[in-house]
């Protein structure tokens, strides 16, 4: 089978010798040149650079001109999944189209299906039709978000719709953005629960439910963020199989959020890849199973056995933590009350940047970008959930006194 990847995460996360047999497989990665910097030189197959500087699918296909036809398009970043769809179809590869992908995509789209499913979301509308004048099915506190965001970028959150459509109406769109390309949703409270796995067919094979610590939108405002492992009984199977197969996920990894009322679980969004941070890394501890290997394995080998995934005991949970570092104002920070934590028999892996280490000032979820990120466990849920709350309390990170003397 003729293999074509869009590189872009690094092999330390997604281990491509774990989950391809290059033996079998003619396989090509295509990429920037940084990005494609990152694969191993150890790693066998086909090395494409592309510009960079236009429409991925564009770049792809004008790179792979005169070439023989791939068999198969693999993308595992959020970002490529649109174009690795425009790439199959021009180019003719079996596998999801864009109109399969939208709705993992699109949060209108992704509600509206989860609506049509019978599934409970969060009332909404897209922000042209709010603007122009439809009636608004809610009241009090209201989101305004990108269609195709991720990690909460460009997400607000007002008192009422109508403060949303104000500020938008006097305010505009970040980078003025188009209207057409934002929604409106009721806000729904409550805590915030993860499922993760992988779905083959249709049918999520193994997953495990986490609830957050703090919010992603928290996060992108400057608090910290983590998550704890939690039970995954069958009422949270049968809903995670439910918003899988209302938005089309099939073979895939998936990463969807619901938020917990009263009344039962609440779809929030969903994505057809693994979720960031430290989810892949405990997920795997939790369960034995590497996602991101596991599902190049599961697209490249039709037919193959679905992983074993050891149940881990009510004991054996897990979770990350990421403090923020896009928010403080300087490439270098100082960090002060995080040894009690650093070196508790709680904590698994603790990354910690020093002051002259630099910290991304783009909002990043990976470790290497942050002041601090870490895995804690195992242990049971309530003992880690407290661990993180007193961790995210007593830990100060502050922009370094001397940033300014960094070029």
């Amino acid at each position: 089978m003729r293999i074509l990847i869009l590189h872009r995460i690094t092999d330390d996360i997604i281990r491509y010798a774990d989950g391809l047999d290059f033996d079998a497989h003619e396989v090509t990665f295509i990429g920037t040149a940084e990005r494609m910097a990152t694969l191993p030189a150890r790693l066998p197959g086909t090395r494409i650079e592309r510009p960079g500087t236009g429409a991925t699918e564009t770049e792809v296909v004008t790179a792979l001109a005169g070439q023989p036809r791939p068999d198969l398009v693999i993308a595992q970043s959020e970002f490529d999944l649109i174009a690795a769809a425009r790439i199959r179809e021009a180019l003719g590869v079996p596998g999801p189209r864009e109109a399969d992908v939208l709705p993992v995509r699109d949060k209108v789209m992704m509600k509206a299906a989860a609506s049509r499913a019978g599934l409970r979301v969060p009332r909404y509308l897209p922000l042209t039709s709010a603007l122009a004048g439809a009636a608004i099915g809610w009241s009090g506190r209201t989101v305004l978000k990108p269609l195709d965001g991720a990690s909460s970028q460009g997400v607000r959150v007002f008192d009422t719709a109508e403060a949303a459509l104000a500020a938008v109406r006097h305010d505009g769109l970040p980078s003025e953005a188009d209207p057409s390309g934002f929604e409106i949703e009721e806000f729904v409270g409550g805590p915030i629960i993860h499922i993760d796995g992988l779905a083959v067919d249709g049918t999520p094979v193994t997953l495990q439910a986490s609830r957050y610590i703090g919010t992603c939108l928290g996060y992108a405002e400057g608090s910290p963020l983590g998550s704890v492992q939690t039970d995954t009984p069958p009422a949270v199977v049968e809903w995670t199989t439910a918003c899988l197969q209302a938005v089309g996920i099939t073979t895939s990894l998936f990463h969807l959020e619901g938020i917990e009322t009263p009344d039962g679980l609440v779809f929030l969004e969903v994505a057809s890849r693994f979720g960031g941070a430290g989810v892949a890394d405990t997920f795997e501890l939790a369960t034995g199973v590497h996602m991101p290997s596991v599902q190049l394995r599961a697209l490249s080998t039709p037919g193959a056995s679905a992983p074993e995934a050891r149940d881990a005991g009510p004991d054996a949970r897990y979770g990350w933590f990421i403090f923020p570092g896009h928010t403080l104002g300087g490439r270098f920070c100082t960090i002060k009350g995080a040894d009690e934590f650093r070196h508790s028999p709680l904590t698994w892996r603790w990354v910690q940047r020093t002051e002259d280490e630099p910290v991304s000032q783009a909002l990043s979820y990976a470790e290497y970008d942050v002041p601090i990120a870490g895995i804690v466990g195992p242990a049971p849920t309530a003992v880690l959930e407290q661990f993180m709350r007193d961790m995210f309390a007593s830990i100060k990170v502050t922009a370094a006194d001397k940033a300014a003397n960094h070029v």
